[in-house]
């Protein structure tokens, strides 16, 4: 192989050099105008929409008809979890304020254990965040809907909030199923219940906000992130909506949404060159009306499922169809049928999130990882932590997503995953129903961590599938388990990477090599 490249040709030879496909094993085909879909195609559409996908899954889509295939895709998105929430969910921010204090007092008490040394204090707040964490990872494996998890994932990123601000993870979690309710929903419906979230109403300061001293900052981040754009309102609109949305605020004993109508500004408002007594709702019904709100969304959507470069021409027309009535399952649609996403070129030219490369890693291979706070470190050191982004921007993503420094990182996390000692399966993958899945999942053995080195326990009783031996001790062969085994080499390879290797991999090698060296090429990263 090759010495690993750096950042600037990470970017210039992956993500923006995807039209250098091998021509053996990734032909360019004018695949858009083809009725049905091959390997390579179905592939693109399960790497776009899934968190990974084994060959099974690629192979049960081939020479399915397209535009079927995707009407099923989106039929099947699920407006509810299937892991069961968090046992804390319905305590009320009093509850949580109890506990954090009650643990405050036990730490300044400095216990010590039997041993001598001091006990480390529960922190009510910190454990519910992990937990609220590890639960949406393991939905985001245990789904049969995968799709739904990467729009609540868009969603969770293009209306902002924190932890680390909100600090109440029951909000966060009721954001998230809010987000999961309307994935592929209606987009007028998701904006105007965003506009009473809790957790939104603490995280932009909307939850103090009164008539004699409006806050500013929801209705700033509105119109700048969430519908019109930068360039597209001016200083007195903003002080217009944030005059509106005076009154709205939360529950200081339930953590739900609430209005205090003598706290409202009901004087009359000029907002984008209406004038009237506007609330909150009068304030987003008007946003709804302009066209650049439709055109904000799909752009956003074209840069997380398509391209960097959203079409000028194909984003206006489909604004117009969005702003019709918002429905936002029609517009995945027409997105997912465009030449453009079907056009081979724009294959691989997208980098994974780390959310992506962790998640869809750990499905492809069916690695039980029963803890998931092993998994959520990893994606803080790519740069990514669940319910805390980093502003009120969210993560940048695409190119930022690669500095010298998390190219790196990524690097050694997937050669963690690839030198695990044993690997156990989770048979059926996406095609067992949620309940077995879950119980699967319950079933794998727990995850130890020998000198950095991601292994799992061995057995106690009936031994589990093995889909992976240690490279670092058995050179370059990885043993392959029911997902992957049976699989030719050039199969493999056209599986594991959304075009040719960046590094020199040969697909006459043994499969367990192939996969080895397959995980470790820099476009493995690329989506």
């Amino acid at each position: 192989m090759v010495a690993p490249i750096g950042r600037r040709g990470f970017v210039a030879r992956g993500a923006a050099g995807a039209a250098a496909l091998s021509a053996g094993l990734w032909p360019l085909r004018s695949s858009h105008a083809a009725a049905t879909m091959d390997f390579d195609e179905a592939r693109h559409l399960l790497s776009r929409t899934t968190f990974g996908a084994t060959p099974a899954e690629i192979r049960a889509l081939e020479a399915q008809d397209y535009i079927a295939t995707v009407d099923r895709l989106l039929a099947s998105v699920r407006r509810n979890a299937v892991t069961p929430s968090p046992g804390w969910l319905n305590e009320g921010p009093a509850e949580l304020q109890r506990q954090v204090q009650a643990a405050r007092a036990e730490a300044a008490e400095k216990k010590t254990g039997v041993d001598g040394k001091p006990l480390q204090p529960e922190r009510p707040l910190q454990e519910q965040g992990r937990e609220l964490r590890n639960w949406w990872i393991e939905e985001m494996l245990a789904t049969d809907q995968p799709l739904t998890e990467r729009m609540v994932l868009f969603w969770h990123n293009h209306f902002t909030s924190s932890l680390m601000k909100v600090r109440f993870p029951p909000s966060l979690f009721r954001q998230n199923a809010l987000f999961r309710r309307e994935a592929l929903g209606n987009f007028a419906t998701l904006l105007k219940e965003v506009a009473r979230d809790p957790a939104m109403l603490i995280y932009l300061d909307g939850m103090r906000s009164v008539a004699r001293q409006p806050n500013e900052n929801f209705a700033r981040e509105l119109l700048e992130l969430f519908t019109l754009g930068e360039g597209h309102y001016s200083e007195a609109d903003i002080k217009a909506a944030a005059r509106a949305f005076t009154g709205w605020t939360v529950d200081r004993q339930t953590g739900h949404f609430r209005t205090r109508d003598n706290e409202h500004d009901g004087g009359e408002k000029t907002f984008l060159g209406q004038t009237g007594r506007f609330d909150g709702d009068a304030i987003v019904a008007i946003l709804l009306k302009q066209p650049r709100t439709a055109e904000t969304i799909v752009e956003k959507l074209w840069r997380e499922f398509v391209s960097l470069k959203p079409d000028p021409a194909e984003v206006k027309k489909l604004a117009a169809q969005f702003r019709a009535n918002y429905e936002l399952r029609p517009l995945m649609r027409a997105i997912l049928l465009s030449a453009q996403f079907r056009d081979p070129a724009n294959r691989g030219a997208l980098i994974k999130s780390p959310v992506e490369l962790i998640v869809g890693t750990v499905h492809l291979l069916g690695l039980p990882v029963p803890e998931k706070t092993q998994l959520v470190r990893m994606m803080i050191g790519l740069g990514q932590m669940p319910f805390d982004p980093p502003n009120v921007k969210g993560w940048p993503g695409g190119e930022s997503w690669i500095t010298t420094y998390t190219l790196l990182l990524r690097q050694q996390f997937l050669r963690r995953i690839v030198e695990a000692t044993t690997v156990a399966s989770m048979e059926g993958a996406m095609m067992s129903s949620p309940q077995n899945r879950r119980i699967e999942r319950r079933e794998q053995l727990p995850m130890r961590s020998d000198e950095g080195t991601m292994q799992m326990a061995q057995p106690t009783a009936e031994p589990r599938p093995v889909e992976g031996r240690s490279l670092r001790y058995a050179g370059d062969e990885a043993r392959l388990g029911p997902t992957l085994s049976g699989v030719d080499s050039a199969t493999l390879l056209r599986t594991l990477l959304p075009r040719a290797p960046i590094d020199t991999v040969d697909p006459a090698r043994t499969p367990g090599a192939t996969v080895a060296a397959a995980m470790l090429d820099t476009a493995y990263q690329l989506k």
